[in-house]
């Protein structure tokens, strides 16, 4: 016995090539430094993230803050010039804690996407 069901028509297919457009028009990390959930030393200077979609550098961004909220970034977030999928900040002087990285993505396309996660500096 053989079943087959019918080719998706119309307004339905429609829906789904919207969907699938859309699902892959956001930029999302593939790759931290540091990672989330990660413990490094004192000497980190900067937080690097590579996305899988280009950047806008104007509307992207990465902000990292102490246990406080204080900000410990050094600039302003830099998109690579030769990677438009990488960004990254400087940061300064680091002590033992917990720090959250907050970022902003922009895809070339104009779309949005934002997260955040901790990493924590040993003593």
């Amino acid at each position: 016995m053989k079943i087959s069901f019918p080719k998706a028509r119309g307004p339905v297919a429609a829906l789904t090539l919207a969907i699938a457009q859309l699902a892959h028009a956001h930029a999302f990390p593939k790759h931290e430094v540091p990672a989330a959930g990660a413990t490094v030393s004192s000497s980190q200077n900067s937080v690097a993230i590579d996305f899988d979609d280009g950047l806008e550098s104007e509307f992207s961004a990465i902000t990292v803050t102490d246990a406080r909220g204080n900000s410990v970034t050094s600039g302003k977030a830099v998109v690579d010039p030769s990677n438009a999928k990488l960004m990254w900040v400087a940061l300064k002087a680091l002590t033992p804690g917990v720090y959250t990285v907050t970022w902003v993505a922009v895809a070339a396309d104009g779309h949005r996407t934002e997260g955040e996660y901790t990493f924590t500096v040993k003593e």
